[in-house]
């Protein structure tokens, strides 16, 4: 993490403890870590399928809480793995910023067939009725592989239809997951260098910054 902040964490904006990593951690070493995080300015949030299994579960306060604790000043709202019905998830986001929490949510399915059964109508809703009640940035599902889920086709190759019509909410407002290298210079050439980008490895933040600069080959005087 230090050689992280010390290398790009002027390039980090929040990160993320993946799906339930939080709950497997000891407490201190978590207390540490977002400690560092917010020392440099970066929001530090435990991932949505935690929240998820703690609203199935009745536990929400408590989760948050916890998270407070933590040192998380981020929360993750997501359905992604349970069902979670438009109530509970205008509740739990309003909840969350009642808290003091920063609030992210997430539109999409871990599972690509569920993912699948949402129409572009529904997410539009969907994005829309989360930023209405509170969040400050809605992310489009794609997961780590980014192949086969959301905007995305079963190569990795952006749907134009799809994001131009979730798009037109308002980019500023989306966090587009881009977990491959082609989708992130066609979203930087589409939309520019300060396009919202999530699910960046650690270890390829540099590289991204590298791609929005106009400072690697992808997109060498392709930059205004």
């Amino acid at each position: 993490m230090d050689d992280l902040l010390a290398t790009a964490g002027t390039h980090i904006s929040f990160a993320k403890f993946g799906w339930g990593t939080a709950a497997t951690m000891d407490a201190e070493l978590i207390k540490a870590k977002t400690a560092k995080y917010r020392a440099a300015g970066i929001i530090p949030y435990p991932g949505g399928t935690l929240l998820e299994v703690a609203t199935a579960a009745g536990k929400l306060p408590e989760f948050f809480a916890e998270a407070k604790e933590l040192g998380f000043t981020g929360i993750e709202v997501s359905d992604g793995s349970t069902q979670v019905g438009p109530t509970t998830r205008a509740n739990v986001i309003q909840q969350a910023r009642a808290a003091g929490f920063y609030v992210i949510s997430e539109v999409g399915k871990k599972n690509p067939e569920l993912d699948h059964d949402l129409s572009t109508a529904e997410r539009r809703k969907m994005i829309q009725a989360d930023l209405d009640n509170g969040a400050h940035y809605v992310i489009l599902e794609a997961r780590e592989a980014g192949k086969n889920i959301g905007i995305y086709d079963a190569d990795g190759n952006i749907i134009g239809s799809e994001l131009d019509a979730l798009a037109a909410i308002g980019v500023d407002k989306l966090i587009i997951e881009a977990p491959l290298k082609s989708q992130q210079v066609a979203l930087i050439l589409k939309y520019g260098p300060n396009i919202n980008l999530g699910n960046i490895a650690w270890d390829e933040v540099t590289a991204l910054e590298t791609l929005r600069r106009g400072l690697r080959g992808d997109t060498v005087g392709k930059i205004e």
